[in-house]
């Protein structure tokens, strides 16, 4: 059973938790799409996983027509329409769900622009406080990609009350552990592996763990690197000089002890639950895999 829930008899008046997971899956894959689209246009991002983004893509072939207008606001604006798509049609594949499955829905969307709109303006407002960076990190990257999909996993799945609060700490230990792990890629991943150039989370001055750890730490030739990025006044040599002194000052360990932490407590929230023995193994597989991949 998904989940390690042990079978339970769903009353006969509901679609079948089985009849429903592909169209909750596939809204949830859908909704990911749009937020890649929207992503990649507010950040600026010209690869997604080794390949052109969709608003590059656009803008290329406005060039190549010869088209009236600005190209890259062309691109821009077909890539905003398609993640609009994107959005309507995830909707569209949850409004048969049960009302409370569509509330979680509806908290999983909500915190996603919430956290979206707080990556922005931490980045805009050069923000250091690690409250913020630790927010942004819970409702743009940990809740929507890993929290929220699992309780809606459970619901799904009839899990009972003590299952699903079991399901919903060890969510939140381990979306914290996604968050910072897409940190650590964003500033050192390998670009043949990630499909975006290494360091762009240092080249945009996005305010994460990292962003806000390199501030305490960092003097010098990387502090005054660390008030150009991202602004006009940026160095071609600014990236890779902040990555090296940032692991130099320790803040990658950092950040890698914090994930292994959160695994940790993850996995003892399974600790004396009712799944059952397959799930909770499959559960601690996946968290594993999750804290410490490389792309």
């Amino acid at each position: 059973m998904p989940l390690g829930l042990r079978r339970r008899r769903w009353p006969a008046r509901h679609p079948s938790p089985r009849a429903r997971r592909p169209r909750r899956a596939a809204a949830l894959e859908t909704l990911h799409v749009f937020a890649l689209l929207h992503d990649d246009v507010m950040d600026q991002s010209d690869e997604r996983r080794g390949r052109s983004s969709a608003h590059v893509v656009a803008a290329q072939r406005h060039r190549a027509t010869g088209a009236h207008g600005d190209a890259d606001r062309f691109g821009e604006n077909i890539a905003l329409l398609l993640g609009d798509l994107a959005h309507s049609e995830a909707d569209r594949l949850v409004h048969t769900l049960p009302p409370e499955m569509r509330d979680y829905w509806y908290e999983l969307n909500l915190e996603l622009i919430v956290g979206q709109r707080a990556d922005l303006t931490g980045a805009a407002g050069r923000r250091t406080d690690l409250a913020h960076a630790e927010s942004v990190a819970a409702l743009k990257s940990g809740s929507y990609t890993i929290e929220r999909p699992l309780q809606l996993g459970a619901l799904a799945a009839a899990a009972t009350p003590d299952q699903r609060e079991t399901l919903a700490r060890f969510g939140w230990h381990l979306g914290r552990a996604f968050a910072w792990r897409d940190d650590v890629l964003g500033v050192w991943g390998d670009h043949e592996l990630t499909g975006k150039p290494s360091g762009d989370d240092l080249r945009e001055g996005k305010a994460t763990l990292i962003w806000v750890l390199g501030a305490e730490r960092l003097t010098g030739a990387p502090a005054a690197a660390m008030e150009r990025v991202g602004t006009p006044e940026a160095r071609e040599e600014d990236v890779p000089l902040l990555q090296a002194a940032l692991e130099e000052a320790g803040v990658r360990q950092e950040v890698e002890d914090r994930i292994a932490a959160e695994i940790e407590a993850a996995e003892a929230a399974l600790d004396g639950s009712t799944l059952t023995p397959e799930g909770i193994d499959g559960l601690c597989r996946t968290a594993r895999k999750v804290a410490w991949r490389s792309s």
